[in-house]
């Protein structure tokens, strides 16, 4: 365990919970709109950064560099087909959807819009909603609690389980306390982090291995590895991952929350900007890693390993 590291994420842990204690005194009892949307008053940089932090988190850290330090370049499609869809759903969804949620009388979630947008009377919709997104969200959260678990177990040296427990609770703490506005405040420094942590490592790493400082030579490659095309079927199914860009929640409930229609188009070329540097880097992380560490054990840490052997534990612990 460094204790350096250590002490990184505990200030970092205490800053996040106490944004949401400082939305929670901010409140002073607003109605449901304030908790749940913000009160439709999120700026541009917030609800970019936000919205991209949110979608991608430690995915874009540990998910895609792993697959690609794996499998090679035929994974930059994944990449290419999430880039396009998140686009197109800042393009053309975001600015109908915070329309028409204010139209449909001023709806605060996407069950509730969905009924007062087909006028249906029944809550059936709502429930049908509701049930979906349990299912569906008790899965996502729990892979990103796992990568919690995955990072904190690595980087500090903790049980996996308990790791996994406190991510957790702080995510609980600050989300029951300061409502939306903490979650997109959190998730709004989180993704400068991410994209100081995914701009700096790559380049430096790059840099030690054009100087002869890698760790190790480069690890043994499966057959294609630095070929794009591959085939068809993987240019096909890495494209078809930003589909779903158009009906994720946690994203697209950002879009409602913006404060203007003037805000949401600066929103829009943050996020999408965001996105792309983001995605580059993020591909580029699992190519360099190969070149620079070699071959390790665990492909899901090679950003984290690449972060902690360039830099002191100071630098490591924020960035990571």
């Amino acid at each position: 365990m460094n204790v350096t590291e250590l002490v990184v994420f505990i200030i970092y842990f205490v800053f996040m919970v106490g944004i949401g204690i400082y939305f929670f005194a901010k409140s002073k009892g607003d109605n449901e709109k304030d908790y749940f949307l913000g009160g439709r008053q999120m700026g541009p940089w917030v609800s970019a950064l936000s919205a991209g932090a949110s979608d991608m988190s430690a995915w874009v850290l540990m998910g895609l560099p792993a697959s690609v330090y794996a499998l090679g370049m035929g994974q930059i499609w994944i990449a290419v087909g999430l880039a396009i869809g998140y686009a197109l759903s800042w393009i053309f969804e975001a600015p109908r959807l915070r329309k028409f949620s204010i139209a449909a009388k001023d709806s605060i979630t996407i069950p509730q819009y969905l009924t007062n947008r087909f006028l249906s009377k029944s809550k059936f919709l709502q429930i049908i909603c509701a049930v979906i997104f349990l299912v569906a969200y008790t899965i996502y959260a729990a892979s990103s609690i796992k990568a919690c678990g995955t990072l904190f177990s690595t980087v500090i040296g903790i049980d996996a389980t308990v790791a996994m427990y406190i991510a957790a609770f702080i995510i609980i703490a600050y989300t029951f306390l300061g409502g939306f506005n903490a979650v997109c405040w959190t998730d709004f420094f989180q993704g400068l982090l991410m994209l100081a942590a995914l701009l700096i490592a790559p380049i430096f790493a790059l840099a030690l291995v054009k100087n002869g400082g890698a760790v190790a030579g480069a690890a043994p490659v499966v057959e294609g590895y630095w070929d794009a095309f591959t085939s068809w079927s993987d240019i096909v199914s890495g494209l078809g991952w930003g589909l779903g860009y158009f009906g994720m929640p946690h994203i697209i409930i950002r879009f409602m929350s913006i404060r203007s229609n003037k805000d949401l188009r600066k929103s829009s070329v943050i996020g999408i900007s965001w996105t792309f540097i983001i995605l580059i880097f993020s591909v580029a992380s699992g190519l360099i890693g190969r070149m620079f560490l070699g071959e390790i054990e665990d492909s899901s840490v090679v950003f984290i390993t690449m972060v902690r052997t360039i830099f002191p534990a100071l630098v490591s612990g924020i960035l990571l």
